[in-house]
């Protein structure tokens, strides 16, 4: 059960990475589109914590934070709809494409500030 939370870990940082990424290889003037390096690192981490969870919850002796599960889930849902509903357009404005990165690096802070660690 371990290497297999690794392995979704790994899934999800690195999903992450191909969308904050994506997003952030448009910086600077010109056209902003959705790429396919973001669609398939936000499908890829929305997936892999959705399996994380899932994982998590059937895991003896660890308690899962629901609070802190449920705005990850409402941000990378946000994120994924957002994604897919521009995928096909040829640019979309800047002010979607700041929303998104802003809503990506919330979803990474939201994971690492809201942990028993930093308490």
């Amino acid at each position: 059960m371990e290497t297999l939370r690794l392995i979704l870990l790994i899934l999800h940082i690195l999903g992450f990475a191909a969308l904050i990424g994506g997003l952030l290889a448009q910086v600077g003037p010109g056209d902003k589109k959705v790429t396919g390096v973001m669609r398939d690192g936000v499908g890829t981490a929305f997936l892999a914590g959705l399996l994380l969870v899932g994982v998590l919850e059937g895991t003896d002796g660890v308690t899962v934070n629901h609070a802190k599960i449920a705005v990850k889930l409402v941000i990378g849902l946000v994120l994924l709809v957002l994604v897919m509903a521009n995928m096909r357009k040829a640019k979309i404005p800047n002010g979607l494409w700041a929303g998104l990165l802003v809503l990506a690096v919330a979803d990474v802070c939201v994971a690492v500030l809201w942990s028993p660690v930093h308490s």
